[in-house]
């Protein structure tokens, strides 16, 4: 049993004071599948990339723990290592780099080499379970491949590798009825055989109707405001996500009124930029 475990996890972009992330408290374990739905701009994706290291956030505080190895103090390819998989939203074309290749050296920086023959028996199993074409298996990774296809890949690549924990952004992106389905159902079959813990990054429940969530989280302007069941998912189908940013906001307000220091007057001061007609 493996636990990735967030707690007050604040981010933003250097130089800048506001934070976009701003106190995400998670805890996902083997063969859990949290969601995370928001409307735009809530921060969804910069989570993605806070937790896998991407150098252009800085994080101002919290921890980020994987079975208690602290992911914060580790670069990205080491976070990998560590057992955290990201299937990015826009997914990168790698000129000169062959599926294979890419596969083969993070096995072995892993420490579970293969030999080139086992490889390309898992590299083509894998990729008949996904619907991807083998022709595509020995292009560059990514390259001159469409959306979906390039989404197809990302998902053969995490079935290859095994990680202990994925994280989806936005993996329904460009992807058809039946893609949608092949790659959900295959990364769910993964939370079955290998315990596969999950983090899928979203706006619209029809991800999850495929990948099946136990648990759903709400989030807006940086923050959880919500946790449910798949029911969640459904009432944000019908209502969208304007409640909770109306609460989120008034809940900002609050705390922004509540921390404005009391200035304590001495009896019989008078404000000269007081209301002249307050006290009629």
């Amino acid at each position: 049993m493996s636990t990735l475990e967030i707690r007050n996890l604040r981010a933003g972009l250097p130089g800048s004071d506001h934070d976009i992330l701003r106190g995400i408290d998670l805890t996902i374990r083997s063969g859990e599948v949290h969601a995370v739905m928001g409307p735009n701009g809530s921060g969804k994706s910069t989570l993605s990339h806070v937790l896998m290291g991407k150098p252009e956030y800085e994080v101002r505080g919290g921890t980020v723990t994987l079975d208690g190895v602290d992911l914060l103090a580790l670069p990205t390819h080491e976070r990998a290592q560590a057992g955290l998989f990201l299937a990015m939203q826009y997914p990168t074309e790698i000129p000169g780099v062959r599926l294979d290749e890419l596969l083969g050296e993070a096995l072995v920086a892993a420490g579970r080499a293969a030999s080139p023959a086992d490889l390309t028996d898992t590299i083509a199993g894998q990729a008949e379970r996904i619907g991807f074409d083998d022709r595509f298996l020995d292009r560059f990774v990514n390259v001159d491949l469409s959306g979906g296809e390039k989404k197809r890949n990302e998902t053969l690549q995490l079935s290859v590798l095994r990680p202990r924990f994925a994280i989806l952004d936005e993996l329904d992106s460009g992807l058809d009825v039946d893609a949608l389905r092949a790659v959900s159902r295959r990364i769910e079959a993964e939370t079955n055989e290998a315990g596969l813990g999950v983090l899928a990054i979203t706006h619209y429940k029809r991800l999850l109707e495929e990948l099946r969530p136990d648990v759903v989280h709400v989030l807006s302007r940086g923050r959880i405001v919500a946790t449910g069941g798949p029911d969640l998912a459904e009432e944000l189908e019908r209502t969208g996500y304007a409640a909770y940013a109306d609460e989120e906001a008034e809940a900002q307000r609050k705390a922004d009124e509540a921390a404005k220091p009391t200035i304590e007057r001495p009896e019989g001061f008078d404000d000269p930029f007081g209301d002249p007609l307050a006290d009629l």
